[in-house]
């Protein structure tokens, strides 16, 4: 019996570095987004730090929305991304911050998602409904815009532990944080919305719309962290206005 008890430790140490199934890897990833969403609203100052409550995730301690409309929101959005991740539909999701006075585009987070040894597929920007904060909530978006995906998927990265995956995401984070100190201050009232580009055979709810892609006009563009599991990568980008 004692001989047997270093296989099994053997096999719990192996069972740390399987790969994820690609339904753990999307959810891993939809988990990410989500969590992404909830840091740079506090990050950027889109609603007050009051408005946050913090979390332990990833070895950070996180900051999550406490607003329960903020809440319904993003739970709202996630859950239909939840659906697109395991369906392997999803190839960027966007958060863009909006000056609600002027309705100019000053920040735009851009997260690509590449799903490997898939074919590239044309793709089509959906946007969910307005953010919350917004006066015209189930305003409709306004133009449609499809793109194609012509680059090669490389190849997956080596089998990785959790605990590898878990520090790139933490350094993503960290690296969002410290973002504040390149970023241009926000002046006034934001809100944000959430785009996700999306297969164009998607099944799509009622309340999501098409859109375009609400770029950052003569913006600068900084490249952040990205992080992979054996099923997915997942790049950061944000663009955001020069102060005036």
């Amino acid at each position: 019996m004692s001989s047997k008890a270093p296989e099994k430790e053997k096999d719990k140490d192996k069972s740390k570095v399987h790969r994820l199934s690609l339904k753990g890897s999307a959810k891993l990833v939809a988990e990410f987004f989500q969590y992404s969403i909830h840091t740079i609203l506090f990050q950027r100052g889109v609603y007050p730090a009051e408005d946050f409550t913090t979390v332990k995730k990833y070895g950070l301690n996180m900051l999550v929305s406490a607003d329960d409309q903020v809440r319904a929101y993003i739970k709202k959005i996630m859950s239909q991304l939840d659906k697109w991740m395991v369906g392997g539909k999803i190839s960027k999701l966007v958060i863009v911050i909006t000056d609600k006075d002027t309705g100019e585009h000053v920040e735009r987070w851009q997260f690509d998602v590449q799903i490997f040894s898939k074919a590239a597929q044309s793709k089509t920007k959906y946007q969910a409904a307005s953010s919350t904060t917004d006066d015209n909530q189930n305003q409709s978006p306004n133009e449609n815009a499809a793109t194609s995906t012509t680059a090669s998927t490389p190849a997956p990265p080596l089998d990785k532990t959790e605990a590898e995956i878990q520090a790139e995401i933490a350094a993503i984070f960290r690296q969002i944080t410290a973002s504040v100190t390149f970023l241009p201050q926000l002046s006034g009232d934001c809100t944000f919305n959430v785009l996700v580009y999306a297969d164009a055979d998607s099944d799509v709810p009622v309340e999501w719309g098409d859109s375009d892609a609400k770029e950052i006009v003569n913006g600068e563009r900084v490249q952040l962290r990205g992080f992979s599991t054996t099923n997915h990568r997942v790049d950061t980008l944000v663009s955001y206005r020069l102060a005036d």
